[in-house]
Parts: C-alpha cells; structure tokens; sequence
C-alpha cells in the first residue's frame, strides 16, 4: 500500500444529510478536498476509501459528503476519523516548498556542522512555516525562510541553517 498523508480530521458531523465539517491539515484544502477526489477514512484500526461527493468551505473549513455516509448517525461515527491521501497523489510543489511529511524527521545542522537536532513538526501555513527542531531536550522553533534555512535536502533528510544570533537562545523550550 502506498504511504498514506494525513489531509485532514473529521471534527463533527453537520446537519442530517450525513456531511462532516474537517479540521484540514494541509496548506493546499481546496486542492485535496475536491470534490471526487479519493480519500482513505482511518478510524479504529480500520481504513476504508470514500470519494468525495460534495464540498463547500465555510470559514476556511471543509464540510464535505462522503461516498456511502447519508445519515447524520453515520456521519456522527466519523468524528476524529483522520482523512488520508495516497502521498504520490499529492503533486509536484512550487520551488522551495516542501510537504510537511518531507521535513519531518531531516535532521539539522547549521552551516558549521553542528547538529541542532531534527525536525519534529512544521507549524503554521506554508508562507509563516516554523520548523520545530528537537535535540531530545530542548525544542526550537524556526523560521522557514530564506537565509535563514540555507538548504533543504528531503532525498538525504537534511536541512541547514543559518540562524541569527540570539535565534536559538530566544525561542528555546524544554520538552513538552
């Protein structure tokens, strides 16, 4: 089976007609949840597929209708389902953007060698991306902008660096 990439979690369902509002967690929701567009529904240790039959957005939000979920109960038992996609499905990106999954796990090093530790999560919307870098100990959020991260390597699982003086020392956290 392909790697599957996490779009979005059901949040609810909304009115009786068996349509569920989505918390997406992707930059591009108007890209994955298109109408006929295939996702996998994972719940409870089970996965199923369902098409996207229809999607309107409200406040920034998906509510959409799932293939073969008509009735509000139905739609009630998908609440905290996770919606997922087929990773080679996702496209290619415009230069110097990545997909979150991508950046995940790179380590970090900044341009001297040093390990800064690796990249645990990726907060914010794709044009305010801060990468939250961990050593194990201590985590550190990071700006993902240009001159700042100085390469971005996926195919090795490498980012470099270059922080400003005093970056690393401002926005230091212990371990959550």
């Amino acid at each position: 089976m392909p790697e599957l990439i996490l779009v979005g979690r059901v949040a609810r369902a909304h009115g009786s007609q068996g349509q569920v509002i989505v918390n997406p967690e992707t930059d591009f929701p108007h890209d994955r949840f298109a109408e006929g567009n295939v996702l996998v529904v994972e719940q409870n240790g089970t996965a199923v597929e369902r098409r996207l039959v229809a999607v309107r957005f409200h406040q920034g939000r998906p509510i959409v209708a799932l293939d073969g979920v008509a009735t509000m109960d139905a739609a009630e038992a998908l609440a905290g389902a996770e919606l997922k996609m087929p990773a080679d499905t996702l496209g290619p990106l415009p230069g110097n953007t990545y997909y979150r999954h991508d950046l995940v796990g790179c380590e970090v090093i900044d341009t001297a060698g040093v390990r800064l530790g690796s990249v645990t999560e990726v907060q914010g919307p794709v044009e305010r991306s801060l990468l939250v870098v961990s050593d194990g100990q201590h985590e550190i959020l990071i700006p993902m902008v240009e001159g700042i991260v100085t390469r971005v390597d996926p195919g090795q699982r490498l980012v470099v660096v270059d922080l400003p003086e005093g970056l690393a020392g401002l926005n230091v956290s212990g371990r959550r």
